[in-house]
């Protein structure tokens, strides 16, 4: 399915650890950069690292079946084999998980696989699998 693909910009301390977290753990190739950006194509995504030190803290958080999710946060629906390769990735580059992967809403609508890591920086990722792509927005 041709499905659009989104623009992402967000702000970093510096592009040395983003080149690091998001090139290096996350696999995501480069793309064009300066001194102030670069981009990096995340699962077919333009997402674009901006130097803004200190902007990428966001504290705020909200109660999502149980757990403290970041409110400000991005990332990626994959499928299943791609999200248990990127959480072993994290894991095996000792990137501490906000929320640990597991199962959200467990029987029930919008079941879905997800964890919650931070960049360098302080921005909240979510990396989510569904085994049903009807359940993605089903309430």
């Amino acid at each position: 399915m041709d499905r659009p693909r989104f623009h992402l910009a967000f702000p970093v301390d510096d592009l040395a650890g983003a080149r690091r977290f998001y090139g290096g753990i996350l696999g995501c190739p480069e793309g064009r950069s300066s001194d102030e950006w670069v981009d990096f194509d995340l699962f077919g995504h333009q997402i674009v690292a901006h130097v803004a030190p200190g902007d990428a803290r966001g504290g705020s958080h909200t109660t999502v079946d149980g757990q403290h999710v970041p409110v400000r946060h991005f990332g990626a629906l994959l499928d299943h084999d791609r999200w248990l390769a990127i959480t072993s990735r994290l894991r095996d580059a000792g990137v501490e998980f906000v929320i640990e992967p597991q199962i959200r809403f467990a029987g029930l609508a919008g079941e879905q696989h997800t964890c919650f890591v931070r960049d360098p920086s302080g921005n909240a990722l979510e990396f989510k699998s569904f085994a049903d792509d009807e359940q993605i927005f089903r309430s």
